[in-house]
């Protein structure tokens, strides 16, 4: 067969030469035939080979085992006739032919696929959120029509006559962990329909528009890198705008401006004000609401006493900040407790998350370790260090303790995890809490906790008031298994909802955060009668 296609090759190429001989060429002619004449010279071969090779090692299948024949020559003989039906049916694929370099491989041999690490090791396996529902074109059209304010008052008043909600096993948002899941489900679809941020480009790197995505603060840095990287909710546009967002890092001024040991924030709040005062001048849109409007995002200790020194700043403004205390002008209502996340690495921010072992096989009762600073935990350490061997309560992890078990294993070991307050009512323990499946039990007086306008942190931890520390033991001992159970499952479904992905979705920490900005922007609307 090889040599007659050798033969015609020659023939036609010599047939070819004698025509063009003398000739004008025709080029585009040549290069037709030229191309036609390699295809066929690849696709015929081919066939014929799969042809051959399935034909010709039938009979070699059968004839190799028959020669061999023992007491389970029948089962060799099925095997191999099974084998070879498989062959017979690879001949139909019109693929390139496959040549064996190792003849003796048997047919039903697999070469080993290697299998990569797969990302999603390093975060949680989570059920992705449903769509976003289609708003009908002439609802759309009614929203477009009307003025930032009108909107709101729009949302407002159907948020007031939410409808109920069938919270059933398979909805996403799980209702035991919520005051009132019917009104948080609308009034964040309505979020989602309605809601435009602006955000001012005025003020230069760091302290502007430059997140800090590690440590202790990155709250504030992972919402200014997903806000502005957003183009479902911010507008270029700011007279469309319901929001307007300052966007400066708090950590980043700190390390701008703060003279270390001085303990003087004074030029820290003066450049706010400044900041303040020069956006006023140049937009309208301060002046037209004195702020209350506006919103800024600060995670630092610092935040809300380095607004001290423009009073509408301090007094209007919406501040998103982890330092919720009651006693230092957070106001319950306009203001926003911010989670306080502590990331250890800003291109896997989801790592180690999850994993907490079962119930039954948690040697601890409860478990703190951390710096000793702050009212609360040197008491805590007092009462409680090497006390019981249930507690497990230190200062800083020893070396000895964290060589046999890690931070994170003791937190995924405990049923109960402390988080006591430090300098300020904020601590990180509380989310790492929820990040490592162990019920937090928070110490801090007058902390006001994140989404506490949304979330029922009843369901998912413990509050103990700071005078009971010396009952501390009591206190979780008393808890029912049942209700523990009940909590601990709680703390497992509300852990979405603390989440930063690099690509945000649907209610994650993001989205939760921007919806408490949202919520808290409504709260400021009144309802006239004509309206109702």
């Amino acid at each position: 067969m090889r040599e007659l296609f050798e033969h015609v090759a020659v023939a036609m190429i010599r047939e070819l030469i004698r025509h063009c001989t003398w000739r004008k060429i025709d080029w585009k002619k040549l290069l037709f035939a030229g191309a036609v004449m390699s295809l066929a010279g690849l696709v015929i071969p081919t066939f014929l080979l799969t042809y051959y090779w399935n034909t010709s090692s039938l009979p070699s299948l059968i004839n190799y085992d028959s020669s061999h024949q023992s007491s389970n020559g029948s089962t060799r003989l099925n095997k191999n006739l099974t084998d070879a039906a498989g062959l017979k049916k690879l001949q139909f694929v019109p693929t390139t032919p496959f040549v064996s370099l190792n003849l003796s491989m048997e047919a039903n041999e697999r070469p080993r696929v290697r299998r990569r690490r797969s990302k999603a090791d390093d975060g949680p396996k989570l059920v992705p959120p449903p769509p976003r529902k289609t708003v009908p074109p002439r609802l759309q059209r009614y929203l477009q029509s009307l003025s930032p304010d009108e909107a709101l008052l729009y949302a407002k008043r159907e948020i007031e006559h939410a409808p109920l909600v069938d919270n059933d096993d398979e909805s996403y948002l799980y209702a035991p962990v919520f005051r009132n899941v019917s009104i948080f489900q609308r009034s964040y679809e309505l979020m989602e329909m309605i809601l435009k941020v602006y955000i001012y480009p005025d003020g230069e790197r760091p302290i502007f528009h430059e997140p800090h995505l590690n440590g202790i603060y990155a709250s504030e840095g992972w919402f200014m890198k997903l806000m502005e990287a957003n183009r479902e909710f911010v507008t270029k546009d700011p007279e469309k705008a319901h929001l307007f967002y300052l966007p400066y890092s708090s950590r980043q001024l700190e390390l701008a401006l703060y003279v270390p040991n001085s303990h003087n924030l004074r030029p820290l709040s003066i450049f706010l004000r400044d900041y303040v005062n020069m956006i006023a001048s140049k937009y309208p849109f301060w002046n037209r609401t004195h702020g209350s409007d506006h919103f800024l995002v600060a995670c630092h200790d610092w935040g809300p006493y380095i607004t001290t020194a423009h009073k509408e700043l301090r007094d209007n403004t919406i501040k998103a900040i982890c330092n919720a205390d009651l006693s230092e002008n957070f106001i319950v209502g306009k203001d926003v407790s911010l989670p306080e996340t502590a990331i250890r690495n800003a291109g896997r921010p989801l790592r180690n998350i999850g994993g907490g072992i079962r119930v039954s096989q948690r040697p601890v009762l409860a478990f703190f370790a951390g710096n000793m600073h702050g009212r609360v935990r040197p008491k805590l350490l007092k009462y409680w260090h090497n006390k019981d061997e249930d507690m497990k309560i230190y200062g800083p992890l020893p070396i000895r303790v964290s060589r046999n078990m890690t931070y994170v294993q003791h937190m995924k070991s405990s049923k109960y995890c402390i988080c006591p307050m430090g300098h300020e009512v904020n601590s990180p323990r509380i989310v790492e809490a929820i990040y490592y499946e162990c019920v937090p039990v928070i110490i801090a007086d007058n902390f006001v906790l994140p989404f506490n306008e949304v979330l029922d942190w009843s369901a998912f931890s413990v509050t103990v008031a700071e005078k009971d520390i010396p009952k501390l033991k009591e206190i979780l001992l008393a808890i029912p298994l049942r209700r523990y159970l009940k909590m601990l499952m709680n703390a497992k479904m509300v852990q979405k909802h603390f989440l930063w992905n690099p690509r945000p979705v649907r209610y994650d920490l993001f989205h939760m955060i921007l919806h408490s900005i949202w919520y808290s922007r409504l709260n400021q609307i009144q309802i006239s009668q004509s309206f109702q």
